[in-house]
């Protein structure tokens, strides 16, 4: 599979709009983004909440409860992106695939509209 991104851009509201070399347009919340962050420590994390009883609430922290908002992006190779989140966060490499089964069909959004 050898499809990558062609475009790049914000939307309103925290959103991120990837046209891909297929035609596909996908649509992304950044939050999604963030939550789906695909390194070990992320990764562990959702593992721990999916154990942590349903009684318990998280605690936040003041960084952690900000909305969160894309500060960069910067392609690793030819195969994926770096994301850096403006709560600090910038270890997760987001590949092309993984990108693909994230976000939702923006043709189908707009004509929703």
């Amino acid at each position: 599979m050898n499809v990558y991104p062609t475009g790049l851009e914000r939307l309103d509201g925290r959103q991120l709009l990837i046209q891909w070399s297929d035609g596909r347009r996908r649509r992304y919340r950044v939050s999604e983004l963030r939550e789906e962050c695909p390194c070990a420590t992320c990764r562990e994390r959702r593992g721990a909440e999916e154990k942590r009883p349903a009684t318990l609430l998280p605690v936040l922290s003041a960084q952690e409860a900000r909305p969160v908002d894309i500060q960069a992006m910067k392609p690793v190779g030819n195969y994926a992106y770096n994301i850096e989140f403006n709560d600090g966060h910038n270890a997760g490499i987001f590949t092309f695939e993984l990108l693909l089964s994230l976000g939702s069909d923006a043709v189908a959004e707009d004509q929703e509209v």
